[in-house]
């Protein structure tokens, strides 16, 4: 069994931050670049899904909607999963109420730090768990469901369902960064667990010692 994580191509948000004061973060859109990033990821992530069927699971927010559509994959199943949205940081946002929610995540930490009126990472972990449970059901139970998943995603949701996958702790989820726009990762089972393709990059070690890959 294969799960190949997706993030969106580059989007407004990404290079603007000041669109999240006049669009909402799920219609945010992709630019140029982000455009041109999903094209170029559709040949490689057909090389990883190979000859199989897939089924693809694509977060309901407009960037990762459009960033599968231009891969131009022929997915046996497509599903719209609000369960790998992105974290939710609550409606139109203020600038200088963000900035200073930042600062404070930074320092509180990015799993329990509660946005108001939005989410917190363990919030998001929460719901990242419900749907690994309800696949891992459909992946060893349901015959005709393709053995090769796609999951088109965000960057923070992508962290936390490897976090999810792989019972890291707390600690090293906070010391690793998101991956960058259109760029995934890769998990295999190999009969006796998951495996991820490579590592996240780590902006530092993680205090509690543990890694991600065993030594």
């Amino acid at each position: 069994m294969r799960i190949i994580l997706l993030r969106h191509g580059q989007s407004l948000g990404n290079v603007d931050e000041l669109a999240y004061c006049r669009i909402p973060d799920h219609a945010l859109p992709l630019t140029e670049t982000g455009e041109k990033q999903a094209r170029t990821a559709g040949p490689v992530i057909r090389d990883l899904i190979g000859d199989g069927p897939v089924a693809a699971y694509v977060s309901p927010y407009r960037r990762t909607k459009r960033t599968f559509e231009l891969l131009g994959l022929d997915a046996e199943r497509i599903v719209t999963e609000p369960r790998v949205r992105e974290q939710d940081w609550g409606n139109l946002q203020d600038p200088v109420q963000q900035e200073m929610l930042k600062h404070q995540r930074h320092a509180f930490g990015h799993f329990f730090f509660r946005l108001p009126n939005g989410e917190s990472g363990a919030d998001v972990d929460d719901r990242v768990a419900a749907f690994l449970d309800g696949l891992t059901v459909r992946m060893h139970e349901d015959e005709a469901h393709p053995k090769t998943v796609l999951v088109v995603s965000h960057g923070l949701t992508i962290r936390l369902l490897c976090r999810r996958l792989f019972d890291w702790s707390i600690d090293l989820f906070e010391s690793l960064s998101n991956p960058d726009t259109c760029e995934n990762r890769v998990l295999d089972h190999d009969g006796t667990g998951w495996k991820l393709d490579r590592p996240f990059d780590q902006w530092r070690d993680s205090p509690d010692g543990t890694v991600q890959l065993p030594l």
